[in-house]
Formats: structure tokens, sequence, C-alpha cells
């Protein structure tokens, strides 16, 4: 556990890096252009690469040293981050620089993380898998909290471009770190077998892998449906909220709201969550919903900061607990392609959801609940009628959504059994 924990230390200080940059890049870019939709682009860049090449990044971190496989990937996006800070120091920077650089450094993620998710189970007995995914949590949720607070002193303070060099610095404390810490190898003659088969005969073996056990199946397809769920109330909260109130009220349900990640990452750390894992993931997942539907109930920021608190806090024991079932069930000699094949299937979700936010709500739900729109007389008497309410009949409908899907999940026999009905490869040590 203290070897996993240096790992973690050092990622925790890139993660917190890498989001000073995202938020002084988003700074500059939107002050450069004044443009919402090449904003958006940013997003775009940023998630694309890593879903296209995840599947592949696990077929290499199941046939490549992983140790190496998280070095060579933070080293790419380490220069790709010093690149964009020389060329802000000459003048030089222009946008599709950045473009280019957010996707090179997406796709190095699509290599990094599904080695770097493997660690518990090289380094880490059962029994604290849980709590080591806890850790990994809580280092994504320091780095969403505080990266934003640090980066809107520092930018004040040091310009763009000294926040981008901490970035860098932050990247060589983490390559410091790994360099000093071998891997253990999971299996001596693992590379050389992988090595006779293509990268997309693996990555076919990873989906075959999860394709002959139901339970896991299942298990990805509800993570799936949930994600797209999530991923218009992501999108939407923004708008909702400014409907009827300003940026400040916005910014403070964010960080209010947002600490409940925190919360719930240290809960995981120190606790280790429930014994039977997909009990977590069933109930955590319920609350999620309620806290969805809630937050659209009324235009009122103490009603949204709460339902955000307990949404966050819900997330890392969802994604803690879920993590642990399939590093238990998975074979480790193939859960880098399992795990990265997993992970591209279910964040699919985000940007299918992402295109159909915006006229989902513009176009089908606001124009229900404006004065006098079809729904204004009748549920508009109970979340009330104007701008931002059809977001709110929209989260509403998620929410309840979101419940019932967990209500099935709950009574379909192979997710509920999926830790009975599969062996466990790793043994509680």
């Amino acid at each position: 556990m203290r070897t996993f924990l240096l790992i973690w230390f050092g990622q925790l200080i890139s993660l917190i890096g890498s989001g000073l940059t995202s938020f002084a890049l988003g700074v500059w870019l939107y002050q450069t252009t004044g443009s919402s939709v090449q904003f958006s682009l940013m997003y775009v860049c940023a998630e694309l690469p890593y879903i296209i090449l995840a599947p592949f990044g696990g077929a290499i971190a199941d046939r490549w040293n992983r140790r190496w496989l998280i070095i060579l990937s933070d080293s790419i996006s380490a220069v790709c981050t010093l690149s964009i800070a020389l060329l802000m120091w000459q003048n030089w920077l222009q946008i599709w620089h950045l473009y280019l650089a957010v996707a090179v450094s997406s796709g190095c993620k699509g290599f990094q993380q599904p080695a770097y998710y493997t660690t518990p189970t090289l380094f880490v007995s059962q029994k604290h898998f849980s709590r080591a995914n806890g850790m990994i949590q809580l280092a994504q949720g320091a780095g969403q909290l505080l990266s934003p607070i640090l980066a809107g002193i520092l930018v004040d303070i040091i310009k763009i471009s000294g926040v981008i060099l901490i970035d860098f610095i932050s990247f060589i404390i983490a390559l410091l770190i790994l360099l000093a810490i071998p891997f253990p190898s999971v299996s001596s003659s693992q590379y050389l077998q992988h090595s006779q088969t293509s990268l997309l005969d693996n990555i076919g073996e990873g989906w075959n892998y999860i394709k002959a056990r139901p339970g896991l199946l299942t298990l990805l397809m509800f993570f799936f449906i949930t994600d797209f769920t999530i991923g218009l109330v992501q999108v939407l909260i923004t708008p909702m909220v400014l409907s009827f109130a300003n940026a400040k009220v916005l910014g403070q349900i964010f960080s209010i709201g947002g600490s409940g990640w925190l919360f719930g990452a240290v809960l995981m750390s120190t606790w280790g969550g429930f014994k039977r894992k997909v009990n977590a993931v069933l109930c955590f997942e319920f609350i999620l919903g309620l806290s969805i539907l809630v937050a659209g109930l009324q235009p009122s920021a103490i009603l949204i900061t709460v339902a955000a608190f307990f949404a966050f806090f819900s997330v890392p024991i969802i994604i803690s607990s879920h993590n642990s079932i399939w590093q238990v069930k998975v074979d480790p000699k193939v859960q880098g392609r399992v795990f990265a094949l997993r992970g591209a299937i279910a964040w699919a979700a985000f940007p299918l959801a992402y295109l159909l936010a915006g006229p989902l709500a513009d176009y089908v739900f606001q124009p229900l609940l404006l004065i006098d729109g079809l729904l204004a007389n009748s549920i508009g008497l109970l979340i009330g009628v104007g701008p931002g309410r059809g977001i709110g009949l929209l989260f509403n409908l998620v929410g309840i959504f979101v419940m019932l899907a967990t209500i099935v999940a709950y009574n379909y026999p192979y997710i509920r059994k999926v830790e009975d009905d599969l062996p466990d490869f790793i043994k509680p040590v």
C-alpha cells in the first residue's frame, strides 16, 4: 500500500497541475476568441481522442510494461505542455496549436489511464481495492476542486505561461517517482505471448472476455445508459442555473456542491465501502438519480446546491466500488484491454449526450414550460414556468429514469449476483 501511495501522490500532483493548465488555457481561449463554439471544441478535443485510443492503450498495457507506458504517456503530455508555454512566451500561440496539444494529451491519457487504473491489482491486496480506488477518486476530486481556485489566483500573479510551467514541473515530479519504483510483472511470458497477435485481435479478445461474462456485460450497459443521462445533466446545469441566477451563484453551487466528491472520496479511502460492492453501486446510483430529480424541482440555488453535493458525493463511491468489482473478477493478464474497452464504451455516452442536450432543451422541453406552453397549467404549477424550467423538467425525467433503471438493475440477476457468479482472480491477503 505504501508503494501504491507513492505512485498515487505523484499522479495527484500531476492531476492538480493539469487542472491548472486546463483552467488557464480555457480562460485564454475564451478571452482570445469570445466564441462558445470554439471553447466547446476544446472539450471535444479533450474527450474524443481518449475514447478512440483507450482500447488500443488497454491492449498495449497488457502486452508491454505498464510502468513504462505511464512514463511515456506522461512524458509526451509534458512535452505538449512545455510547447504551449514556449509558444505563449513568444506570442506565437495560435488556436490550432492549443487544439493539437489538447488532442495529443487526450490521446496520451488513453494509454496512461488503462495502465494506471490497474496498479491497485499490482501493489494492493484485494481487501484494500476499494480504499485504493477511493484514493484515485480523491486525487481526481482534489484536482477538480483545487485547480480552479489555485489557477484563478496564480493567473493574476504569474500569468498563464507561469501556470503552465507549474504544470510541467508537476509532470516531472510524477515521472521521477515512477522512475524510482519498479512495477511487478503480471506474467513472465505475457509480453511474448501477446506479441504474436495484433492490437485489434487483443481488443477483440477484450470484448469477447466481457461478452462471455453476462454480469460484466450488463453492468457495462447499465453504466452506458446512466452515463448518457448524467451527460445531459452535466451540460445543462449551467444554463438552468443562469436562467435565474448570476455566474457568482453558479460558481458557489459548483464549489460547495462539488466538495461532495472530495467527501465521498475521503470516505472510500478511509472506510473501504460496502462488503458487497454491487450493492454500493446500485444504492448510490439511486441517490444520484434522486439528487438529479431534486435539482430540477425549483429554481432555488440552495436546493440545487444540496442536490449537487449528494450527487457529487455519490460519484466516487460508485466508481470506486464499480472498479473494485472488475479488478477482482477480471484476470490481471487481460485487465488493460478489458478496462480500456469498458471505459471507452461507457465514456462514449458523454459526447453523444453533449450533442443532444442543447437541442432537447431548446426545442423540446423549454417550449413546453413557457408561460403559454403546453404543460404550463399542469406540470408548470409544480415546478414553475419560464426560462430554465424546461431544463428542470428534463432533470426530473432524467432523475426518475436513473432511479427506475437502478431498480431494474437490482432485480436483474446477472447484475445483482455478479460478485457471486464470477470467480475471483485476486484473492484477499
